[in-house]
């Protein structure tokens, strides 16, 4: 299997901790979708990330479809999100926080990094932080058992911090969310998470 798109992006991250996590064999394609967007839309025609290219040629893209493939590829028992009931709803809640804050603060991020400065709008990134913030401290209130299995709502939350993180770090300065620092110190030093670990980079700035 090949993986396609660079570990800056939490989709991408996710899907390649969840493939590590569940044993899965894969090849690294670092394209990127601003550098090399041509090239990107012959494996995805909308030219984003992530994609999996399996060994048939068959390529599935979006994170959610790769994540369900995966978990149906190993069964209920190990599968990273739970199959039916409570647990399973209650997953799925927090991998929609996580997913919205990472959308969320993508969105204030490209205002804020890409948008030439005069076409910028201050209120619509402020609301889009506001919204990322409240997805965030929803997260933090949540229970995260030290002795849990690593499962996807973990993976994708985890993801998401060090993406916002890197990209708007007054949103989720380290402290003001301390049940998200605990979780972040436990999981980013298993083997799955410090090989996906996104070095600090500088994003481009537009005017």
């Amino acid at each position: 299997m090949i993986l396609v798109g660079q570990f800056d992006s939490p989709y991408v991250r996710r899907v390649a901790i969840s493939l590590s996590q569940l044993g899965f064999d894969y090849t690294h394609d670092k394209r990127s979708v601003f550098g090399d967007f041509d090239d990107m839309r012959t494996t995805n025609p909308l030219g984003r990330i992530p994609s999996l290219i399996l060994d048939d040629g068959e390529v599935l893209i979006d994170s959610v479809a790769i994540l369900d493939w995966l978990d149906e590829c190993v069964g209920p028992e190990r599968a990273l999100v739970p199959r039916e009931g409570v647990a399973r709803r209650r997953a799925l809640q927090l991998i929609a926080l996580g997913c919205g804050a990472i959308d969320k603060a993508g969105a204030s991020g490209y205002e804020r990094l890409i948008r030439p400065t005069q076409y910028r709008w201050p209120e619509w990134i402020a609301r889009c932080r506001t919204q990322a913030a409240g997805a965030i401290a929803a997260l933090d209130a949540t229970p995260w058992p030290a002795a849990a299995p690593i499962d996807q709502a973990r993976i994708t939350t985890v993801s998401m911090l060090r993406y916002v993180r890197m990209t708007d770090p007054d949103l989720a300065p380290t402290g003001r969310y301390p049940n998200l620092d605990a979780l972040v110190a436990r999981c980013e030093a298993l083997p799955a998470f410090v090989a996906t670990y996104p070095p600090d980079i500088a994003y481009p700035q537009n005017g």
